[in-house]
Order: structure tokens, then sequence, then C-alpha cells
């Protein structure tokens, strides 16, 4: 039987979306039969993760935990998260789960490493901003860690909140203005390292990929090459 992956997503699911559109796209298969067997968890009742960190939510764990085993009693063999700030659990689901979970922080901070530049900008959620998760990953490489400052990390909030609520348009422009502020800082390349960001930034990351490390595109590749490696020693 082929290996499975499972996808925890549903935060939220435009995000998870854009995920399984780059399991598709970057997926080496000419017909269906050779595509990634895939589970998607796209349930969105997992409580806000902001939330919970930044003002003492609801802690988003056990609606976690409860998708996670719901992924591996499907069959799922590896995990993925389809979210940047719920990786502040990790350490606590991968406690949990039998199957291994791939970390999207350690490997965009692998990409950056391989990217050859110092200079490592990131835009993210506050809450994983707070969580320290990218900055300590970048800086145990050896790189420069650079951040929006406060008025620009608002900004980075509410074009990701307005993309949520469906305004494409706008969160689009909110964005953009963004990535150029931190360019102005003078970062050589960005994490894009909340899932909805690289959805705002698409067009900008295909014209010039040496400058953006899309989070979730280099997560996909690693559990592609999970997926490929395990087969081919099935």
């Amino acid at each position: 039987m082929k290996k499975i992956i499972g996808i925890l997503g549903g935060m939220g699911p435009a995000a998870t979306a854009d995920m399984f559109q780059k399991f598709i796209q970057l997926t080496p298969a000419t017909k269906d039969q050779e595509h990634i067997p895939l589970l998607i968890s796209s349930i969105p009742d997992i409580p806000d993760r902001s939330t919970a960190l930044l003002k003492g939510g609801e802690s988003p764990l056990p609606a976690m935990q409860d998708y996670v085993g719901r992924l591996v009693n499907g069959g799922a063999q590896c995990i993925v998260i389809a979210c940047n700030t719920a990786h502040y659990w990790y350490k606590d689901l991968q406690a949990t789960c039998p199957v291994p979970i791939l970390s999207m922080i350690e490997t965009a901070a692998d990409a950056a490493v391989n990217s050859g530049l110092k200079n490592i900008g990131i835009l993210a959620t506050n809450a994983t901003l707070a969580t320290g998760l990218y900055k300590q990953a970048i800086e145990k490489q050896g790189l420069t860690y650079i951040e929006p400052d406060s008025s620009e990390q608002q900004q980075v909030m509410e074009s990701i909140y307005t993309l949520k609520a469906g305004d494409f348009v706008t969160a689009q422009t909110m964005m953009q203005a963004q990535k150029e502020a931190l360019f102005a800082k003078g970062a050589e390349a960005i994490i894009l390292g909340c899932t909805e960001v690289p959805i705002l930034l698409a067009q900008e990351a295909k014209a010039e990929p040496h400058r953006y490390i899309d989070a979730t595109q280099v997560l996909v590749k690693r559990a592609i090459k999970w997926y490929l490696n395990e087969t081919s020693t099935a």
C-alpha cells in the first residue's frame, strides 16, 4: 500500500487549500495515480492560535491532537501542519503522535541557509513572532533576523484577517506594502511565515523566487521527498 500524508488544516481553509494545491503542483506526476495520497483535515473549529497565545484564550492543542489522531487512524504515516503559528504546539503534538510530524519552522530555516543570503526578513502573525520560533531558528543558523516594527506588524495582521474575511484585493495591497518595508530595512529574502502570506504574495514570489521563502512550499517539498524516499524503500 502506498504511503499516506496527512494534512492538519482548517487554520484557515484557504491556507489548507493552498497547501493541497502545492502538493498537486510540485509532485512529479504524469497521471492521477502518480499523485501523493493525502488525507486532509480541514475542520475550522480549532480555537484561534493567536488569541490563545496573546490573550490567554482557549488552547487549540486538544483539538489539534484530536484531528491528528483521526488522520493517523485514517492511515496517515506522516503529518504536515498547514499553519505556522500552530507550530508553537509542535513538540506537544509530536509527543502524542506515533508518526513523524514535519516542522515548517525548521524546514524554512534550512531553506534560508541554503539560499546563501544572510539577512532574512519575516512576515508572520503576531503570535508567531511572539513565540520567537523563527527568530530562534534563523539566528541558530548564524543569519540576521529582521521583522516589522509594531505599526508595520499591525498592518500585516490586518492584511491576514482581511484575507480570512474574503477581501483578497485589499489584503494583497496591504501585504505588498509590508514586504517592501522589510526590503527597505535590509532584508535580502523574506520568509512567508504565515500560511495566508504566500497567497497574497504569489505573483512576487513567482517573479523573484530567490527573494521569498514560502514556508508552506518548502514544507510540501520536504513532505514529497519523504514520500518518495519511503515508497522507494518500501
